[in-house]
């Protein structure tokens, strides 16, 4: 018998006062309880029960053990059913990252839907438009809308395809381009999670051009680059559901139609486990099953 499982059967003996009823309750034979006592007693070196064929009442050095490893017992308990909830689908918690855009507008409803299936899941999320270490920082999964990760070891999954879309201020000199060579590169508003430059790279079906972009101005914010867009400073590439309230409303346009960028990936990143666990794999699903109508009504 592991060391655990004899302590757990000593403090309950201590509780009941009755090796029988002990042994019922943890489903062993009587005489199994008394073999685990005497060994902890030979172990320990003291008589822990004094035993008679009416009653089993507790040693005074019984109950001063008893006592002092009462807590340490609780919490290793509270730690294995930790353990063990973490590997239910519908138990343990959930550590997301998230883009702050997209964690604002249309995580929150997909987060809800879940919740009112798995009640005992508990979340924390994470928003920021910056690149995370899943795993230094602790995280059960990450969203984000990139290319394809250049890091080999963790793992990722293709949820839909997202496509960016050249946008302008309607009344600026950018609305009415036609070709990406009008675009110089302090025209174009840069995305960067370090607020660096990034090289456009667009095409028409027929010709291609690149475009160091953000020489003028650069930021890790989508909405921060949108709204820079409809002040007229120039010609932010964004995804299309990140600015169809803005096309809605008319604060932007939709420039250079005929020209795009190579299309992005929301995808789900995971740190490299062998399999996923089950309240990580159950919540996949389902923001797999639901993000499309979500981010088709963004379109």
């Amino acid at each position: 018998m592991n060391d655990y499982k004899a302590l757990r059967t000593f403090l309950l003996a201590a509780e009941k006062r009755n090796f029988a009823q002990v042994a019922r309750e943890l489903d062993m034979t009587p005489a199994a309880v008394t073999r685990a006592i005497a060994a902890l007693e030979e172990d320990l070196g003291v008589q822990l029960f004094v035993r008679t064929t009416r009653q089993v009442s507790l040693t005074t050095d019984g109950a001063i053990y008893a006592a002092q490893i009462q807590p340490a017992m609780a919490a290793l308990e509270n730690a294995r059913k930790d353990v063990m909830n973490t590997h239910k689908a519908d138990h343990g918690r959930l550590r997301i990252s998230a883009p702050t855009w997209f964690g604002q507008q249309i995580l929150p409803p997909i987060l809800s839907g879940f919740r009112e299936r798995y009640l005992k899941i508990t979340f924390e999320i994470s928003l920021t438009d910056g690149l995370v270490n899943i795993i230094d920082d602790d995280y059960d999964l990450a969203i984000r809308i990139s290319a394809a990760p250049s890091d080999k070891f963790t793992i990722w999954r293709k949820i839909s395809v997202v496509r960016r879309i050249l946008v302008a201020a309607p009344g600026s000199r950018f609305a009415n381009m036609k070709h990406a060579s009008e675009l110089t590169p302090d025209d174009c508003l840069a995305y960067s999670g370090e607020s660096k430059r990034e090289t456009w790279s667009l095409s028409d079906g027929s010709g291609s051009a690149t475009i160091s972009a953000g020489r003028a101005f650069s930021a890790n914010s989508g909405e921060v680059l949108a709204s820079m867009a409809a002040d007229g400073a120039g010609v932010a590439m964004l995804p299309r559901f990140h600015v169809a309230e803005h096309l809605r409303t008319g604060r932007l346009v939709h420039v250079l139609r005929n020209w795009s960028p190579p299309d992005l990936w929301l995808t789900l990143y995971y740190p490299p486990y062998q399999a996923l666990p089950p309240r990580i794999a159950s919540f996949s699903k389902f923001f797999e099953q639901q993000v499309p109508a979500f981010m088709t009504g963004m379109e």
